[in-house]
C-alpha cells in the first residue's frame, strides 16, 4: 500500500468553538497533515448533543451523531480528539476509546486535573497515547517541552498566567482605573468571559492547570484539589493603584515550585514589579515562565484560549499520535515517579502587601512593627498615606511562611489602634 492509500479514522467529540476547528483544519488541511502524519487523517464522525444545533463549520450530516460512546469503541477509529469538557460523560469516553485500542487527544483540563491517574493507567494498560497540550494554554506549547524537551534537566520553578479573562479585567483595572465590577462586565460584552464566570474569576480554572503544569514539572501527581486557590473578586481598584504607585502590576499567576523537596502549588493575585517579563502580557493573552537549574530561565507566550489556537494544540497532538500508532511506538506517558508531597499553603514562603487604616496618632507605626516582629515577619518597607482620620499605612515584608503573614494580618484585624486592613496581597518577582 502507497503512503498515500494510508488512513487513520478520527472521531471528535464535541463540535463547540473547538470542535469545529478541529474539523475544519482536519478538513483544509488534509494534505499537509496527511504528509506530517505519515498517512491520511479521515474523519469518522462527530459526537453532538444537537443534531440540529447551530455550528461554526459544516459538518456532513453522515458523520453527526450523538451517541458518543458508539462513536468511540467503533473498530475503525483510530484516534479520538475529546474537546466536550466536564468530568462525566468525557471520562467515560476517554476511558472507553482507550480500552477500544484508539490513542486519545483531549483539552480537558479539568478532568486531567481531578483523575488524571486513572486515564493514564488506562493508556499504560491499552499501550495508546493520552496527550492533553491543549488543556493548558491554549495553542502556547508548554507541556510538551515540561514532559520531553526540559526532561534532562531540574525545573524548579513554573510561574504563568494561564487564565486569559482574569488577565483581560486585571489589565483593564490597570489602564483605566475600573473596578473589578466593570472591568468583568466589559469582558463580557466582548466574549471574554462568560455569563457565569465562577470557573474563571475565582481560580478554578487556572487552578486545575496549575496541577497539570505541577505534575509535569516536578514528575509528582497533583491534583486540583492540592493547588491553594484564590480568586481576583476582592482585588479592588485601590489594591491595583497601590500597585502601580509601587511600579508594579497586579495578575492571577499559577505558581508551582520546588522548596525543601517538596512542591507547593497555588493560584492567587499577587503584585509583580513592572520590570518582570509577565507584567507586559496584556489583554487575554498567557504566558509561563519557567525556571530550571541547566536551561534558566524560558518564556512561553501567545492566545490561551480561542477556537483556532486551541485546535492548533489538538492537532499537533493528533499528529504525534498518529505517527506513533504507524510506527508502532508511544510517546512519553505520566511520569510520577518522584512522588513529593504537596506543602499546604502556610509553608509556603512568600511577601505580603497590607493596607492598614490606622488612628493617626504617636507610637502606631512602632506598635504596627511590633505585631509583625511578633509572628517572625521583618519590614521591607512601609509608608503613611493621608493624615488624621485618612490615615492609612502600606507594610511591605519580608519573605516568610504563608501561616506567619497570615497570623500577623490577623493580629493587625484585633488591634485597637487599626480601625481596619484595607488590604492584603502576596507580592512576587523581584526581590523574592
Amino acid at each position: 500500500m502507497s503512503e498515500g492509500d494510508k488512513a487513520l479514522r478520527v472521531a471528535v467529540l464535541g463540535c463547540g468553538s473547538v470542535g469545529s476547528q478541529v474539523v475544519r483544519l482536519l478538513t483544509e488541511q488534509s494534505a499537509d497533515l496527511a504528509a506530517r502524519a505519515g498517512a491520511r487523517l479521515e474523519l469518522a464522525g462527530v459526537a453532538v448533543r444537537r443534531l440540529d444545533a447551530k455550528r461554526e463549520v459544516e459538518v456532513p450530516e453522515h458523520l453527526l451523531t450523538t451517541d458518543a460512546m458508539d462513536l468511540v469503541t467503533r473498530d475503525d477509529v483510530d484516534l479520538v480528539v475529546e474537546v466536550i469538557g466536564g468530568i462525566e460523560p468525557a471520562r467515560g469516553l476517554i476511558l472507553a476509546a482507550l480500552e477500544n485500542g484508539a490513542s486519545v487527544v483531549s483539552a480537558n483540563k479539568a478532568l486531567l486535573a481531578e483523575d488524571g491517574a486513572t486515564l493514564f493507567e488506562a493508556a499504560d494498560k491499552s499501550a495508546r497515547d493520552l496527550y492533553y497540550e491543549a488543556a493548558v494554554a491554549g495553542a502556547i506549547p508548554i507541556l510538551r517541552p515540561l514532559r520531553e524537551s526540559l526532561t534532562g534537566d531540574k525545573v524548579t520553578r513554573v510561574l504563568g498566567i494561564v487564565n486569559g479573562t482574569t488577565n483581560f479585567i486585571l489589565d483593564k483595572m490597570h489602564t483605566s482605573g475600573a473596578g473589578f465590577a466593570e472591568a468583568l462586565e466589559e469582558a463580557q460584552e466582548l466574549g471574554y468571559a462568560e455569563a457565569d464566570p465562577t470557573a474563571d474569576v475565582e481560580g478554578f480554572d487556572a487552578a486545575a492547570k496549575a496541577a497539570i503544569l505541577a505534575s509535569l514539572a516536578f514528575h509528582t501527581r497533583v491534583t486540583a484539589g492540592d493547588v491553594h486557590r484564590e480568586g481576583i473578586a476582592e482585588v479592588s481598584a485601590a489594591d491595583v493603584a497601590s500597585a502601580r504607585e509601587m511600579r508594579s502590576v497586579v495578575k492571577l499567576l499559577a505558581i508551582c515550585e520546588l522548596r525543601d523537596g517538596a512542591v507547593s502549588a497555588r493560584v492567587h493575585p499577587a503584585m509583580i514589579p513592572d520590570t518582570h517579563p509577565l507584567a507586559s502580557v496584556r489583554e487575554a493573552y498567557n504566558a509561563v515562565f519557567v525556571e530550571s537549574e541547566a536551561a534558566g530561565q524560558l518564556m512561553f507566550y501567545g492566545p490561551g484560549a480561542g477556537g483556532a489556537p486551541t485546535a492548533s494544540a489538538v492537532l499537533g497532538d493528533l499528529v504525534t499520535a498518529a505517527r506513533n500508532l504507524l510506527s508502532g511506538s508511544r510517546g512519553a506517558g505520566e511520569s510520577a515517579y518522584a512522588a513529593l508531597d504537596v506543602l499546604p499553603m502556610g509553608e509556603t514562603v512568600t511577601r505580603y502587601h497590607v493596607g492598614i487604616d490606622v488612628q493617626d496618632r504617636a507610637g502606631v507605626l512602632a506598635t504596627v512593627a511590633a505585631a509583625f516582629a511578633e509572628h517572625g515577619v521583618s519590614i521591607q518597607t512601609v509608608r503613611q498615606e493621608g493624615r488624621g482620620d485618612d490615615a492609612q499605612l502600606v507594610v511591605v515584608s519580608h519573605r516568610a511562611t504563608d501561616a506567619q503573614l497570615s497570623a500577623t494580618v490577623e493580629h493587625l484585624r484585633n488591634m485597637d489602634i487599626v480601625r481596619e486592613v484595607t488590604s492584603v496581597m502576596r507580592v512576587e518577582g523581584e526581590n523574592d
